[in-house]
C-alpha cells in the first residue's frame, strides 16, 4: 500500500492517545504520519473499550465505547486503524463472548458491529486491526463487578478470528511486537508501566505497522 500522503483515522484507548510516551510527538501515531508521510487523525481516548459496559463508570469519559466513536471520525480517510481490546480485558464488565455473539455487550458482538459499522461508513476505506500486546499482568483479572476474566490472549484470538471472518487484515501485535513486559528488562526498555508503551516502545509498534501495510 502506498501511504505517502493518505489520511489515517486512529480509533484506540489510551495507547492511541499516547499515554505512555513522553509527549505527544512520541505517540505511536504521530511517529507513524512523521515516518510515512501520512496524515494522522488521533481519535484515542483512555480508559475506552470496544464493548458496551452495564455499569456506568466513575468517569463518563471512560464508557464513550468504540462502537459510538465511529462516526465521530473524519469521513475521508484512505485508511482505517483500530487498536483495542486490552481495556475490554482489564476493566470492562461485558463478557468475552463467542465469535457467533451479536450482543454488543460482549465483547465478540461488540467487535462484530464495530467492523460492520466501520466498513458501512467507510466503505472505499482500507481497514486494520492492531491485536493487543502483552502486558505485565495478562493472566486472569477480576474486574471491579466481580467478572472473572482472563488469559488476556483469549480475547486476542477471538479479535483475529472475527476479524478473518469479516476478512480484515490484522497487524498482530501480540505475537510480533517484540514488547514482553513480564521480562523486567522487556519491562524497562519498552514500557512505562507494563502496560502503556514508552517512547521506545511507541516508536516500535509504528514501526511494525509500517512494515506491516508497506505489504498489503
Amino acid at each position: 500500500m502506498e501511504l505517502k500522503g493518505k489520511k489515517v483515522n486512529f480509533l484506540g484507548d489510551s495507547i492511541t492517545e499516547g499515554c505512555g510516551a513522553s509527549d505527544d510527538a512520541h505517540c505511536f501515531v504521530q511517529v507513524f504520519g512523521r515516518m510515512t508521510g501520512t496524515v494522522v487523525r488521533n481519535y484515542g481516548i483512555g480508559g475506552t473499550r470496544i464493548a458496551r459496559k452495564r455499569v456506568p463508570s466513575a468517569n463518563p469519559v471512560h464508557d464513550q465505547c468504540y462502537l459510538d466513536r465511529v462516526d465521530q471520525m473524519d469521513a475521508d480517510a484512505d485508511l482505517i486503524v483500530i487498536f483495542g481490546g486490552t481495556n475490554d480485558f482489564g476493566h470492562g464488565d461485558a463478557p468475552l463472548g463467542t465469535p457467533d455473539d451479536t450482543d454488543e455487550y460482549t465483547f465478540c458482538g461488540a467487535m462484530k458491529s464495530l467492523l460492520e459499522r466501520v466498513m458501512r461508513r467507510f466503505p472505499a476505506s482500507e481497514i486494520v486491526v492492531m491485536t493487543p500486546i502483552h502486558r505485565r499482568s495478562e493472566m486472569v483479572t477480576e474486574n471491579p463487578v466481580g467478572l472473572v476474566t482472563g488469559p488476556l490472549e483469549l480475547w486476542v484470538e477471538a479479535e483475529r478470528k472475527i476479524c478473518s471472518d469479516y476478512s480484515i487484515p490484522v497487524l498482530d501485535l501480540w505475537s510480533v511486537a517484540g514488547i514482553y513486559p513480564r521480562l523486567e528488562e522487556n519491562y524497562r526498555q519498552y514500557t512505562a508501566d507494563g502496560l502503556h508503551p514508552n517512547d521506545f516502545g511507541m516508536e516500535r509498534i509504528a514501526r511494525r505497522l509500517a512494515g506491516f501495510l508497506s505489504i498489503l
